[in-house]
């Protein structure tokens, strides 16, 4: 009887630690994921930080031309089987009327960017318990492009041997790619698979319809992908294949934020709690249906 008493209290002071250690354990993964207000100078590093490693992987990908006009002549056959190979007739569509593909020119080298930082200064000052959330969506997204960029070396349309596409850059003397004229040197022409133009431009866009208060604000943000997907086929930067993958990419995005998270970046407070509580934390949620999103992200 009294062997039994000691062991069971040895047994008993052995699991007290255990338990502090799993609590502990439990509270810095807590801490760890729950959402708190982003810190300025730190985000603007971070951006920086991380846009510059990108572009440097980016462009220290390998130009495997060969490899690069075989997988575009692949693309361009499948397209015919699947009956979505518009691409040139759009391009030479638009390349007819100069104001209009002039104008997609500076749109494809400019709103890509614009747009994208706009809507993550949005993010820090009106959602700022959403946006580490929603900002690992889009760093994620564009992590898992370069490798895309490494595996699938593809080239864009208007380099394909005689795919009869228009370089509307250099056809309009233009600035409008990075990949045409006196830049072409200065990046990898031969990245074009997943499209970042559709993987940032979508983040843009279901961010601002999710966030957004203002009715015509949330249409904006619908209509800035689909409009950047026919800016991109018109300059023949892309296929329309080149968007699905970067959609595929932006799903991934999605996926790592809520299994970090433990939910949909917008389904987390607007504003994080006190010590960065109020979201994200030990107990994981589903995902909320598109209703409960809308409603909730814009209280």
């Amino acid at each position: 009887m009294g062997d039994t008493t000691v062991t069971t209290t040895e047994s008993r002071d052995e699991a007290v630690p255990q338990q502090v250690t799993d609590a502990t354990r439990q509270s810095l993964r807590h801490r760890l994921r729950a959402p708190r207000r982003p810190r300025l100078w730190f985000e603007i590093l971070l951006i920086a930080v991380s846009y510059w490693l990108y572009s440097l992987v980016r462009n220290a990908v390998p130009e495997q031309r060969g490899q690069a006009l075989r997988n575009a002549d692949w693309i361009w056959r499948l397209e015919h089987q699947l009956g979505i190979a518009v691409e040139q007739s759009v391009n030479h569509a638009v390349n007819s009327v100069t104001w209009l593909i002039v104008g997609m020119n500076y749109y494809y080298a400019t709103l890509h960017f614009v747009v994208t930082l706009g809507v993550l200064v949005w993010l820090f000052r009106r959602h700022p318990g959403r946006y580490a959330a929603t900002r690992l969506v889009l760093f994620a997204t564009t992590g898992v492009a370069l490798a895309g960029y490494y595996l699938y070396p593809l080239a864009p349309p208007r380099l394909m041997n005689g795919g009869g596409f228009i370089d509307t850059v250099m056809v309009h003397e233009t600035w409008g790619s990075m990949a045409s004229g006196d830049l072409k040197n200065m990046s990898n022409q031969y990245a074009a698979m997943p499209s970042m133009h559709i993987g940032w431009s979508l983040w843009c866009g279901l961010t601002i319809f999710a966030l957004a208060s203002v009715p015509w604000v949330r249409v904006l943000g619908l209509l800035y992908p689909a409009a950047t997907l026919v800016v991109i086929v018109a300059t023949a930067n892309h296929f329309w294949l080149d968007a699905v993958g970067g959609a595929v990419c932006l799903g991934f995005g999605y996926v790592v934020a809520a299994a970090w998270y433990g939910k949909v970046p917008y389904a987390l407070p607007r504003v994080p709690g006190p010590f960065g509580g109020g979201g994200g934390g030990a107990g994981r949620r589903p995902w909320p249906s598109a209703g409960r999103v809308g409603r909730a992200a814009r209280r």
